[in-house]
């Protein structure tokens, strides 16, 4: 599957990532410019929709990480994702703000 990352037009101060495919070393970077475009635009908040990622290797989770550590980021990832079950073995679903849907993710109040 192909590899893709699409920024959404901000609204009301929240800027929302789509991705879709397998993210690893020679594709994370993709990730890496949307997120640092976002911190660069100043938007309030960056809500990834993780739910259609179906492989994510250490990189992918450096930037992740990375970009929780510089910006408020919100991740879309339904309980049975790949990207979730990766991030609950790393123990990380506790430290990442993660929400079950977009829906959620992007809603004004979290």
């Amino acid at each position: 599957m192909d590899t893709h990352v699409q920024a959404l037009p901000d609204e009301r101060g929240t800027r929302i990532i789509l991705c879709s495919g397998e993210f690893d070393t020679a594709s994370a970077p993709q990730l890496r410019s949307a997120l640092e475009a976002a911190r660069a635009d100043r938007v309030r908040r960056t809500v990834v929709d993780l739910s259609l990622v179906t492989f994510a290797d250490s990189a992918f989770i450096s930037v992740l990480l990375h970009a929780h550590h510089r910006q408020r980021l919100v991740l879309a990832l339904p309980p049975p994702s790949p990207v979730r079950r990766i991030l609950s073995l790393l123990g990380l679903d506790g430290v990442l703000h993660l929400a079950p849907d977009l829906g959620t993710a992007a809603a004004p109040d979290l």
